[in-house]
């Protein structure tokens, strides 16, 4: 069995996001592994580990992006992955483009499972699954909450509106994960030095045929002003009827 759980690259949570030329500026800023794709890290390794004794299960990291998702890649395979997959890229690639190259990557690989995170961070989309399952003409089970593997079907749990639903799926599949999913591993010394040696494939996006669908043309950051104004918090009750006046009048706020 092969899994491809798919890395991304992303501005860490408590970086502040600048803009520069009308582009995102990414330049000494600190980025991460996108949350969502850790747990899909966490759960191919304990699908492996839980395989002992069954037929031997291979993790592969995927990531899509420029030379510096390698760091990404990297963390993935300190954390156990068995190698990378790397397709070298300075372009910004939509989701329903990158399901593309997931899913060939996929298919060179013979992939019978593949992870990717319930929501990317960079587009804010969830559609990613979606589009690589659909090319793959293969089932998905999102926003996974609890994963089970009984010989060739996956048993688990999964988020809808109304709660949860449990299901199974045969895999092939494509799952996507979720917050509560697992609790991703750190990867420890002595596996972050055994993960300079494990090898990573490297591929130019040209190798693949295909071209981002959606261009960004400019970003910009909403900036407010700042009221600056400081309410008197002697008397709560008149300070509540001002800040109350103030939502209505100034805000725009309607009660």
């Amino acid at each position: 069995m092969r899994i491809i759980t798919l890395v991304r690259q992303v501005l860490d949570a408590e970086e502040s996001v600048r803009v520069r030329g009308g582009a995102v500026d990414l330049e000494g800023s600190k980025l991460v592994m996108d949350t969502m794709d850790e747990y899909g890290v966490e759960e191919a390794l304990r699908l492996r580990e839980a395989a002992s004794g069954e037929t031997p299960v291979e993790v592969v990291a995927l990531a899509v992006g420029p030379e510096r998702a390698e760091e990404s890649l990297r963390t993935a395979l300190a954390m156990g992955a068995d190698r990378g997959v790397h397709v070298v890229t300075n372009e910004l690639l939509d989701a329903i483009a990158l399901s593309a190259v997931v899913a060939q990557v996929a298919r060179g690989e013979g992939a019978d499972l593949i992870f990717c995170g319930g929501q990317q961070a960079d587009w804010d989309s969830q559609a990613l699954g979606a589009a690589t399952a659909e090319r793959l003409q293969w089932p998905q089970a999102t926003w996974t909450s609890q994963l089970e593997r009984k010989g060739s079907t996956l048993v688990g749990k999964h988020e809808v509106d109304e709660g949860s639903e449990t299901f199974e799926v045969q895999w092939p599949a494509v799952v996507t994960t979720q917050q509560g999913l697992n609790e991703p591993r750190y990867p420890t010394l002595p596996n972050i030095m055994k993960s300079k040696k494990k090898e990573i494939r490297k591929q130019p996006l040209e190798a693949f045929g295909i071209a981002p669908r959606l261009k960004v043309l400019g970003s910009e950051i909403q900036v407010k002003e700042r009221k600056r104004k400081i309410l008197d918090g002697k008397d709560a009750s008149a300070a509540a009827a001002q800040l109350v006046k103030m939502l209505r009048e100034e805000a725009g706020v309607v009660a």
